[in-house]
């Protein structure tokens, strides 16, 4: 027998945690009664007309043409606009460059302190670097401090010819790294991000590939932080106006005429880390101003909220013959969600299982879900196990159970 029973309405009980969801915010609905009202509409003194990104508590205006905001422990989608729509990465290519270039120092096959040859090529690259000289060999740490803080192509081109040989192969490692990560909507030509046909990513891609960068090489995210960087008697400071105002702890600028002035950036604020791609921009003061307007507003328009908590009981299922007659349910995780303001007193929550459940019930055995249905329809699923084991009854005790009943 299927049961479901309702087990919140109104958010009063129940709200604690950490958890995985991806329907939240994907296709937003109008602003709520309760959320915090959007951030002051940014200057325009570039001329460039402002249109609307979409967000759960209603529109707002973005001088960005493409966009995306994500939740870090979620990943829920906070703000989007054409945030799938391919658009050219320019320099925020660079932090694909340096994903595989950590996945190579966490795998062993490459060490800061080692030393990479500088090619013509390399030397000769365009755009922004950090001024390797020709014929030395440069430690990796040096080169991943010209990429990300220098933005220097030529790093890249260094990079990218000791670790596999050529560009061209390193490019290749980026498509497939690309691929594992389910970066769907992004394709690699080179390593640094300079112009080229069929070299694209997308704003929502960016933000996803920043969110992997953070979790799976903590050890190595600092350098998206440092302010400043000296290097062949040169000093440079880091491009990110959010990192140097102490407003962002990385990522990555970039910028191309076909597409503008961009920004990944991630800042982390009472326990809560927000990530923002924008792209697009008119001019560099624009990226500025606009990355700080929409990343204030991320953090002052959404809530933690902690919905159930890893352990807590559900319910007191029944058990047929088993050595007890009812089994506690449990959240088999923590789930804790970013929503705006005002929606967890919208949030409800329903259980599925099938009853009564038959003995023997190991501690932890999956059992049914806990279906958390937000405002707007949307929903996310929290898997629900048993609370303890629980024996089947013994022949003599099924017999007992029987006449008893």
């Amino acid at each position: 027998m299927q049961t479901r029973r309702f087990l919140l309405a109104g958010g009063a009980a129940l709200l604690s945690g950490s958890y995985s969801l991806t329907a939240f915010a994907r296709k937003p609905k109008g602003a709520h009664p309760h959320a915090v009202a959007p951030a002051a509409a940014a200057p325009q003194p570039d001329g460039v007309a402002q249109t609307p990104a979409t967000t759960p508590v209603g529109p707002l205006d973005t001088l960005a043409r493409w966009a995306c905001i994500i939740d870090y422990k979620s990943g829920a989608t906070l703000l989007e606009k054409a945030a799938d729509e391919r658009m050219p990465p320019s320099s925020l290519t660079k932090m694909m460059t340096a994903y595989v270039t950590f996945s190579m120092l966490k795998a062993g096959r490459l060490r800061l302190d080692q030393a990479l040859p500088v090619s013509e090529r390399a030397w000769r690259m365009q755009g922004s670097r950090m001024f390797v000289p020709l014929g030395q060999s440069i430690p990796v740490q040096d080169l991943i401090q010209g990429m990300v803080i220098q933005s220097g192509n030529d790093a890249c081109i260094v990079l990218a010819e000791g670790i596999s040989g050529s560009e061209e192969q390193f490019v290749t490692l980026m498509n497939d790294m690309a691929g594992k990560l389910g970066l769907t909507n992004s394709h690699f030509m080179n390593a640094t991000g300079w112009p080229a046909e069929n070299h694209y990513m997308t704003a929502r891609d960016v933000a996803y590939l920043a969110l992997r960068l953070i979790h799976d090489f903590p050890e190595y995210y600092h350098y998206f932080s440092e302010k400043e960087f000296f290097f062949n008697k040169i000093h440079q400071a880091n491009r990110n106006a959010l990192v140097v105002k102490g407003l962002a702890d990385g990522l990555k600028t970039g910028h191309t005429d076909a597409g503008g002035f961009g920004l990944c950036a991630s800042s982390e604020r009472e326990g809560r880390r927000v990530i923002m791609a924008i792209n697009g921009l008119p001019t560099d003061g624009a990226r500025a101003r606009e990355g700080e307007r929409l990343m204030g507003w991320a953090f002052a328009n959404f809530e933690s909220a902690t919905i159930v908590s890893k352990g807590d009981v559900l319910e007191q299922a029944p058990v047929w013959m088993g050595t007890s007659q009812t089994v506690p349910l449990v959240a088999a995780q923590d789930f804790t969600m970013m929503l705006p303001h005002g929606w967890r007193n919208g949030t409800h929550l329903s259980l599925d299982y099938q009853g009564p459940l038959a003995a023997p019930i190991q501690q932890g055995q999956p059992v049914g879900q806990l279906t958390v249905m937000l405002p707007g329809g949307r929903q996310a699923l929290v898997p629900v196990v048993a609370g303890q084991s629980v024996p089947a009854l013994g022949v003599l005790g099924r017999a007992a159970r029987r006449l008893h009943l």
